[in-house]
């Protein structure tokens, strides 16, 4: 599983326990409730009981007072202790037959919530899983989209490219040479640039997909450092931006698909220069720390947000005063092919101060 589905794993499984809390709240919650009705609704009951009772033998107490002031014989008393006794009994059947009725009715409210509840839970489960089934679907048919129509697009780019090389052997006078070739050269420059932006979507694609290519081969990592100083050199002059390096001496052995890192520490580089304001400076060091090589990119720049930190190496992330923004995938892909590689990537960083982005690669 590549990075991008773990990330999505973990937020299906972080939204899974959200859902499951809830759920435990709302039980919880119900079911107190619950508990609350029931014990009132005993209060009441009992309250009622109670006053009835109390009218029962208040109005009992009368008769026996009249019986007595009419002074009625035992007989009379016997006859209505007896008919006393018979209603009390009655009393005390309705009574257990409404107790009884009384204790079925929350438990057939409590069934009934509960199927329904279940139900309403049912329900949402079975959307939440066929929009996650459809996004999932979604996905994939987009990269796949996405990588056929790179691939077409940079095999015309490269058509391109060669006819604007075409053109500028086209016999003429000066004049029309210079123009020709002043035209020509725009076309190549723009050309190079989609042909690099393509070759960022098809990376972001592969890296998507965990099928990123690299070729790794045991190789010194310093020679990087010279390449990617004599890319970048001409632009920071411009700028009167310095490029400092500090390598260790001597050779650091580490295994690594050139092309892929070349790539990796140019995005870091190109990085730095878009955010380090004229007169600034940038340094890569390159460094042998516990088995494995480790590279650094520091910069003057503008830094970055505490809030941002978490999510600098996320898709389409980008700096959005920036005058020129890109579409944010350059730090995107450096994270895939050093991860490629088994190697690790992150960023220290202060506002006003500057960034540090460093990665590691495994040692031969």
């Amino acid at each position: 599983m590549d990075e991008s589905e773990t990330q999505a794993q973990l937020r299906r499984e972080a939204t899974d326990a959200s859902l499951r809390v809830e759920r435990h709240k709302t039980d919880e919650e119900l079911a107190k409730q619950q508990a609350d009705v029931e014990g009132d609704a005993s209060k009441v009951l009992d309250g009622a009981r109670a006053r009835a009772d109390e009218v029962l033998r208040s109005a009992r107490e009368k008769a026996d007072k009249e019986l007595q002031r009419t002074e009625a014989d035992s007989d009379d008393f016997t006859v209505v202790e007896d008919e006393r006794s018979r209603e009390d009994d009655a009393v005390r059947r309705e009574r257990a037959t409404a107790d009884e009725e009384f204790s079925r009715e929350p438990d057939a409210n409590r069934r009934a919530v509960a199927a329904l509840l279940e139900l309403a839970r049912a329900q949402t489960d079975y959307h939440l899983h066929r929009e996650r089934r459809h996004t999932d679907g979604a996905i994939g048919s987009r990269d796949d989209f996405l990588a056929m129509v790179s691939h077409e697009l940079q095999n015309m780019l490269g058509g391109v490219a060669i006819s604007a090389g075409a053109l500028m052997k086209i016999p003429g006078n000066d004049e029309v040479r210079d123009a020709v070739a002043r035209h020509t050269r725009r076309i190549q420059r723009n050309t190079a640039r989609m042909n690099r932006l393509v070759g960022d979507l098809i990376d972001v694609v592969s890296i998507d997909a965990g099928r990123l290519a690299v070729a790794p081969e045991s190789r010194d990592a310093t020679e990087l450092v010279g390449e990617t100083l004599e890319a970048f050199e001409p632009i920071a002059t411009a700028r009167k931006i310095s490029i400092g390096t500090r390598v260790a001496a001597g050779p650091l052995l580490a295994r690594y698909d050139r092309g892929r890192i070349l790539q990796a520490l140019a995005n870091l580089v190109g990085n730095a220069l878009k955010f380090t304001k004229d007169g600034g400076r940038i340094d890569i060091v390159v460094e042998s720390l516990e088995g494995r090589v480790q590279f650094a990119v520091i910069d003057s720049g503008v830094g970055i947000a505490p809030e941002q930190l978490s999510v600098v190496f996320d898709r389409f992330w980008q700096v959005t005063n920036l005058e020129r923004p890109g579409l944010g995938l350059g730090l995107y892909i450096t994270r895939g092919i050093v991860e490629a590689h088994g190697g690790r990537i992150w960023v220290d960083s202060r506002l006003d101060v500057g960034s540090t982005f460093y990665f590691t690669l495994p040692v031969a």
